[in-house]
């Protein structure tokens, strides 16, 4: 029973829950969606989702989206983050998503891929109808990575519309697809059988019942064609072939239990009760938490009966009335204690869950009873989505609480840099405005030595470029003459005539070397152009940090708060959806164990009549065996 039930979990897990086809690009040139990349392969993809949402509506928001690194891989993220929602269970979003993919300017693969896995969308939400018309959107050629996958959907969705003709024509042309081995027979099969071509369709499901594989999901598929078959055959009443056919069923499979049980039946209906109770006495050393065990539980009595063992019969129709209670008191107690909430409880426990079986490990485990009959219901696929529904929601209430505390970390690390930088701002802010004064001075004195340069280009001014040295010995020139003024009279002539010549041979040098001054001036002047540039570096060095520096600890508190109030917002919500989204999963559970207990009752009631008789005919037989005695 349990190995049936882990089979049908890896049929969930493997074709009813979708995982995400997307592939890293040859060279990554984004890091962000690298790195929803990466979460997605770790199957987390709710940190994929958001990681990738969060650049996506960044690079929308961009002026000029063509400079994004994104923009490299564009259209890839853009169908990538509808494929994460896929794998998600979004499938509204994903929905969206892959058709914004599709009517977007795409590659032809890209877009048939995206038709394809928005069909699957429909298909998986039970809308045939709507999936048959986006397969029709598909035009050739088709990838060949996709289409193997893709007419088998193809094959599906016309079976679910009802169009088997068809879907038996698709279904022929990729019989040999290794990828798909014994699906396509045993739908084959099907699709032949509600076509009205019962032996061939009965052929394909016998060829299918006899695949050689080592594969464990092909290994189930050929025991469920083969009870498949064998039903079949039984119903007809063609009892030795069901028999045959229900023999290919591993003793050890998933569907054994069911496949005893028929092969049983089918015995028994030949009269052979000697030989049906070769496969049920099997059964009854297996958990009676089985409905075919439960059924065994009475066959096997029921057996020995008809081949005149009646106070073995009897025996067993008590041992069967001891299970049933045992049986119907353990479903009380599980309900009940469904209903105080300690299966939810059960279903969250981190021990368990970091087991890669938790489903079986939280059904085995003593203290919680209410999870007892936890993998009959996981078989349901619709408790299965309620189940991932509630856990996703568990872990996004972790998240939103841990993304709370992460805001506290936040604002305690801003805390810290205002209390390292504000002290030192201060006296950084003086420094900074002496070195800006010093900064626009010079600054004005290079633009009025630039304007005076250029000025001299079209009135030469010699003057402007004499130096210090020469400067002096000008002044001193002026002051003899002034004090020859000052003194009356005539000064001596050759003092006069030395005066005059030094002020010529001073104008002399000035004047025959200025185009060499001006040149050299020139140089200097783009020299300390450079030096200014590097000045100006620095100083934008300096405002850039002092930003950065400001800029780490101011400016954040409403965005904090906003964020804080997002996802409070969020946490109350997500509690609401799980409250609800735990009524459901127990009111699911509550119903298929009131189901079952009812039918446990029924049972019961069968064996006490079922024991009564038997203990009748048993006396009856005793009574006549000892006066055949006399």
């Amino acid at each position: 029973m349990t190995k049936y039930l882990v089979f049908i979990l890896i049929l969930l897990t493997a074709y009813s829950a979708q995982a995400a086809s997307t592939s890293a690009p040859d060279e990554l040139k984004d890091l962000y969606f690298g790195e929803a990349l990466y979460s997605a392969f770790q199957e987390e993809w709710f940190d994929a989702i958001s990681r990738l949402d969060t650049e996506l509506g960044q690079h929308h928001s961009l002026d000029q989206p063509e400079l994004d690194s994104l923009f490299h891989h564009f259209s890839l993220a853009e169908f990538a983050v509808g494929d994460f929602e896929l794998a998600y269970r979004m499938h509204r979003r994903a929905g969206r998503a892959i058709t914004e993919v599709i009517n977007g300017d795409v590659e032809h693969d890209v877009r048939n891929e995206a038709i394809y896995r928005l069909a699957k969308i429909y298909f998986q939400k039970d809308q045939p109808v709507n999936a048959l018309h986006a397969l029709e959107r598909i035009s050739p050629p088709v990838a060949e990575k996709i289409r193997a996958d893709l007419d088998f959907l193809i094959a599906q969705v016309l079976m679910a519309n009802g169009r088997y003709t068809d879907a038996v024509d698709v279904l022929m042309g990729i019989q040999e697809k290794a990828s798909l081995k014994g699906f396509v027979g045993y739908n084959l099969g099907i699709a032949l059988m509600r076509d009205g071509q019962q032996q061939e369709g009965r052929y394909q499901l016998d060829l299918v019942g006899q695949i050689n594989s080592d594969d464990p999901v092909v290994k189930a598929l050929k025991d469920k064609a083969n009870l498949f078959l064998g039903e079949k055959l039984l119903e007809e009443g063609d009892f030795n072939a069901a028999k045959r056919v229900l023999d290919r069923v591993r003793i050890d499979g998933p569907f054994s239990s069911q496949a005893l049980l028929k092969s049983g039946w089918a015995d028994a209906s030949l009269q052979l009760f000697d030989r049906a109770l070769v496969p049920w006495n099997l059964m009854l050393e297996r958990q009676v938490t089985d409905s075919a065990v439960q059924e065994a539980l009475l066959a096997a009595p029921y057996a020995y009966g008809k081949l005149g063992i009646f106070s073995k019969a009897a025996l067993l129709y008590g041992s069967a009335l001891d299970s049933f209670g045992a049986e119907i008191d353990r479903l009380d107690e599980s309900i009940e204690l469904i209903r105080e909430g300690h299966f939810l409880e059960a279903l969250v426990r981190d021990e368990v869950k970091s087991d890669a079986n938790w489903a079986i490990r939280l059904r085995e485990l003593p203290e919680t009873p209410e999870t007892y009959y936890l993998l009959e219901l996981l078989a349901s696929h619709e408790f299965q989505q309620s189940l991932h529904n509630y856990l996703d929601l568990e872990r996004l209430l972790d998240k939103l609480e841990r993304w709370q505390l992460d805001l506290d970390a936040y604002e305690e690390l801003i805390e810290q840099r205002k209390a390292y930088y504000q002290p030192l701002i201060p006296a950084i802010d003086n420094r900074f405005r002496q070195l800006d004064s010093l900064m626009r001075l010079r600054l004005e004195q290079r633009e009025r030595i630039a304007q005076r340069l250029q000025s001299m280009l079209v009135a030469p001014r010699p003057d402007y470029l004499a130096t210090a040295e020469e400067r002096i010995v000008a002044d001193r020139i002026d002051r003899l003459e002034e004090t020859f003024n000052a003194v009356g009279g005539s000064p001596p002539v050759d003092a006069q005539a030395r005066v005059r010549r030094l002020r010529g041979l001073l104008l002399w040098k000035i004047r025959t070397d200025y185009d060499t001054r001006l040149t050299e001036t020139y140089s200097n002047l783009h020299a300390l152009d450079q030096d200014i540039e590097e000045l100006r570096n620095r100083y934008n060095d300096f405002v850039r940090v002092r930003q950065a520096a400001t800029q780490s600890f101011q400016g954040y508190n409403e965005t904090i708060r906003l964020q804080r109030m997002r996802i409070a917002a969020a946490l109350t919500r997500a509690q609401h959806i799980q409250t609800r989204q735990g009524r459901v999963l127990e009111d699911m559970a509550v119903d298929e164990l009131t189901s079952r207990r009812e039918h446990l009752l029924e049972l019961q009631v069968k064996a006490r009549f079922a024991m009564a008789d038997s203990y009748d005919r048993a006396v009856r037989a005793e009574a006549e065996k000892g006066e055949s005695d006399e």
